[in-house]
């Protein structure tokens, strides 16, 4: 069996403009403790993350215990923001009502989910049997548990807040077997947008 532990990023600083380069709030970075805590017997074998600042920051501590590097994958990024108010509840459920809908210069669901998907289905079969962390954000995890699970605009309602979350998503072979919810910290999600 392959464990695949994602793990959403912890709380970010809004304040920041770029979602690039976006740093962890100092909570965020003390939430940091309880990824660590979560995955600290877990045997990981590999780390990947999105490129994006903060999750690299929130796996850092965890892959630096097990003297690993993190490997950085483009597709893994979240989803891009396009031109128009991207952060309130409406928005969020025009794109997950009809998945291939998006602003100018945004991505839709599909575009997100079908990049990530990608990435996790190559990671699968390159570590197979592994146990693997995989550092990712609040859209892009939601559609890759969308994909195999009915999660949707509840699932991602539900996690929105949940800052840091870390999810095991088991598989045999790329079959999907299970979900199991380990670890996640209450954060008001506050764009400020």
């Amino acid at each position: 069996m392959t464990k695949i532990y994602f793990v959403r990023h912890a709380q970010p600083d809004f304040s920041h403009e770029n979602d690039s380069t976006r740093p962890l709030t100092a909570e965020g970075m003390e939430d940091r403790k309880i990824v660590l805590e979560t995955l600290k017997d877990k045997e990981i074998d590999v780390f990947y993350c999105s490129p994006y600042l903060r999750s690299i920051t929130t796996i850092e501590e965890t892959a630096a215990y097990y003297g690993m590097e993190i490997h950085l994958d483009e597709r893994l990024r979240e989803r891009e923001k396009g031109h128009e108010g991207n952060h309130n509840h409406d928005m969020f459920r025009m794109r997950w009502a009809d998945h291939d809908a998006h602003e100018e210069g945004g991505e839709s669901i599909n575009m997100v989910q079908a990049r990530n998907v990608e990435t996790l289905k190559e990671i699968l079969e390159k570590h197979e049997g592994k146990n693997i962390v995989i550092g990712t954000h609040g859209t892009a995890l939601s559609a890759i548990l969308d994909y195999y699970i009915p999660f949707g605009i509840e699932g991602f309602i539900r996690i929105l807040d949940w800052m840091p979350y870390v999810v095991e998503v088991d598989f045999e072979g790329q079959e999907f077997v299970r979900i199991i919810e380990h670890a996640h910290v209450l954060k008001e999600f506050k764009p400020g947008k």
